[in-house]
């Protein structure tokens, strides 16, 4: 598709070398002058830096798409991958003799450069390019092409020995080596996903065992509700955070179907006998898990359900840690002036102004992160739904998003565990001084005393501003001796939500 030639300027006039502009389009046509060279495509022809590894594709779309300011360099996950399919369709096309020995150890040894990050530089087109991804693909192409053609002493821009389409791309279309690479690069980056919220389950059950006897005022809509344990609040956020690690594990797990092999539709067009078999085989042992291919090609080569369950799970884990995150802050509010129940460790200055004050920093970091995840989600739900007919266009907005979601989540699971859960402490004293100065036994005395007789009591305490232990103690209901064994058994037999 691209053929290209080298132009040199004359140092002086400006004039090209004589009979430059009528020579035959050929690969091999090169002419060495000056610092440039010219590419042409269907559109004409453009000038490019003489030692540009990519071409003039990528040349107009980076007139065309300068957008995010952000490169697919800034995706090594992607870039890697990207680099794994290629060098696994040129291992495949040799195996199956569609490629020369040769032209595949030259794509194969710039593959493996491109992957080291070498030649991020030349990786110039937009994250959220515009093209489907054809822009991406031919970024890759075109470096892996020219670098090829560096290493066997020819011509950066001279394709006749290795071209950007006819032997990079060779068995292959954007349509599926695109969902492709991104569905390997999410899967790759998402590898400590579960380990790091596994980790932070861990210190929620250490805390859990700590602090499994300190009783503790629970809260309903935040306001008094009945006694439990701070044991069961750090057993409840382990539970729910090592159920969003196994859940995450699995969706992963799907990012290993792919498309590739299908070309543009899903009917491998192009592709010769033998190859899709030989690349899968070749990528499974480049990726060093076994990529398995789609049961219907034509299923994987227009949806990204996969991506969208994966995304929508980070958000849902996420959200959890959020919650976790706001209620830490609420705990340890005050601390003088609020509940002031637990301690978090005090890792910065909170105030500009405020002497000595310091902020749930690392809760509200956890909090923001969700935020962002809620929205990387929320574009990446309408990614997937706007896929028109046989291939999404929209897959690089997916593959952007999705990676900065398990990014972000990651980070900020590892950041919640290290710089907040694990050295919090909690203040015991001032869990039983809330506790008895609350409302908090008046449900396990409705059994003996009825539901009308103890609410009265609750009001006659609110309206003597005095706690409802002294009011049940005063008129004999309870004894001193007993609030304690009686708040135990309510936290450990209370069941309530409300």
């Amino acid at each position: 598709m691209s053929q290209s030639r080298i132009s040199r300027k004359v140092s002086c006039s400006g004039e090209r070398i004589s009979g430059i502009d009528n020579h035959p389009l050929k690969d091999e046509s090169v002419v060495v002058m000056g610092q440039s060279r010219i590419e042409e495509d269907l559109l004409g022809e453009r000038e490019l830096p003489a030692d540009a590894l990519y071409g003039i594709h990528t040349l107009r779309a980076l007139e065309n798409f300068p957008l995010t300011g952000r490169t697919i360099a800034t995706l090594p996950e992607f870039v890697a991958t990207m680099a794994m399919v290629k060098e696994a369709a040129a291992r495949a096309n040799q195996e199956i003799g569609a490629l020369s020995t040769d032209q595949a150890k030259a794509i194969i040894q710039a593959c493996q450069e491109l992957r080291a990050g070498k030649y991020d530089a030349h990786l110039m087109v937009d994250v959220l390019e515009g093209s489907g991804g054809t822009s991406s693909n031919m970024n890759v192409n075109e470096v892996i092409a020219n670098l090829a053609a560096r290493l066997a002493g020819k011509p950066v821009g001279s394709y006749a020995f290795v071209h950007p389409n006819d032997h990079v791309n060779l068995g292959q279309s954007t349509n599926d080596v695109l969902p492709t690479a991104m569905r390997l690069a999410a899967f790759r980056v998402s590898e400590g996903t579960s380990p790091a919220l596994m980790q932070l389950a861990g210190a929620f059950s250490d805390k859990k065992k700590e602090y499994c006897e300190t009783l503790r005022l629970g809260r309903t809509c935040l306001q008094d509700a009945v006694p439990m344990l701070f044991g069961q609040t750090f057993g409840g956020y382990e539970a729910v955070v090592e159920r969003h690690a196994r859940h995450v594990e699995e969706l992963r797990r799907q990012l290993l179907v792919v498309p590739l092999g299908g070309t543009a539709v899903g009917t491998g067009l192009n592709s010769r006998p033998g190859y899709k078999e030989a690349a899968f085989r070749q990528l499974s042992n480049l990726f060093g898990d076994e990529v398995k291919p789609a049961a219907d090609p034509f299923d994987a080569m227009q949806n990204l359900d996969a991506c969208a369950r994966l995304s929508a799970e980070l958000r849902n884990s996420a959200n959890s840690l959020c919650k976790i995150a706001n209620d830490l802050t609420v705990l340890s509010s005050g601390p003088g002036g609020a509940i002031g129940e637990i301690a978090l460790p005090a890792i910065q200055a909170g105030s500009s102004i405020m002497p000595g004050k310091v902020n749930p920093v690392v809760p509200i970091a956890v909090c923001q992160a969700a935020f962002a995840i809620a929205g990387n989600d929320a574009a990446i739900a309408m990614a997937c739904q706007q896929g028109l007919l046989e291939i999404n266009c929209y897959g690089m907005l997916v593959c952007d998003r999705l990676i900065d979601s398990i990014t972000l989540l990651q980070r900020s699971t590892t950041i919640f565990l290290e710089r907040c859960v694990r050295s919090l402490s909690v203040n015991e004293e001032r869990c039983r001084h809330n506790l008895l100065a609350s409302n908090a036994l008046a449900t396990a005395l409705v059994p003996e005393f009825g539901y009308a007789s103890v609410a009265a009591m609750v009001r006659t305490a609110l309206n003597e501003h005095r706690s409802f232990l002294d009011i049940a103690i005063e008129r004999g209901l309870l004894g001193q001796k007993d609030v304690h064994s009686l708040m135990r058994r309510a936290a450990v037999e209370s069941t309530s939500t409300e």
